[in-house]
């Protein structure tokens, strides 16, 4: 099925493949980016980049004021440092702003009712480590059946990766011709990805386990 379909977007690799794969099977897309104060702000611009590259409309929403809220974690608070190592317990929870993905959906819910569109999406996946509490099917499900109540509109939420790996995500962006050098997930945020954070660590991973040729720059090989 079909949607006028509202993406939330941070120009990273999840989520451009979640574009790609929207607009392959014919929805109709506008895209919301949101800079909360993430330190990882090439991001941003990784967005604009690829939404101009793609056509698709890009809302870009200044939520930095929320930025005092989010407490100790090293994605919004510039003093604590991005663990280095794969994905553990400790180094998620560090690397967790709380709630972020309920407060995006949530915001991305209202601008998409306003806007006359039946469906928002983001790129949460499966893997071989626990997911990000707010990236688990249960989580999915239950913002779809609120998203479904909070409005005289009844809207979704999409989630159409919940049960893939990265590595899944990777081999179906190969086939759509995704842009993946574009892409950008590392948490440290320099110029080029970092190499030792979880999720540079996830990205490198993911594309060795699907037999893509992997053309992110590291700093460290």
């Amino acid at each position: 099925m079909t949607m006028r379909t509202v993406v939330v977007f941070s120009g990273g690799l999840d989520s451009t493949t979640l574009l790609f794969h929207l607009q392959a099977t014919g929805h109709e897309l506008a895209a919301l980016t949101v800079d909360y104060g993430q330190r990882h702000r090439r991001e941003l611009d990784r967005a604009r980049m690829i939404c101009l590259d793609t056509d698709v409309a890009l809302t870009t929403l200044d939520l930095t004021g929320l930025s005092p809220i989010f407490g100790g974690n090293s994605l919004s608070n510039s003093s604590i440092d991005v663990p280095e190592g794969e994905y553990r317990t400790e180094s998620m929870q560090l690397t967790t702003v709380p709630n972020r993905n309920m407060i995006l959906l949530s915001i991305a819910v209202g601008w998409a009712i306003s806007n006359d569109f039946q469906a928002v999406a983001f790129g949460a996946h499966s893997g071989e480590y626990t997911p990000y509490p707010d990236c688990r099917p249960n989580f999915a499900k239950a913002m779809d059946a609120a998203a479904q109540l909070c409005d005289w509109k009844p809207i979704r939420i999409l989630a159409p990766f919940i049960d893939w790996t990265k590595s899944d995500i990777v081999r179906r962006g190969a086939e759509l011709g995704v842009p993946f050098e574009s892409t950008w997930s590392c948490y440290v945020g320099g110029t080029i990805h970092c190499g030792r954070c979880g999720t540079c660590l996830d990205r490198r991973s993911a594309f060795q386990k699907s037999g893509i040729a992997d053309p992110t720059r590291y700093a460290v090989d």
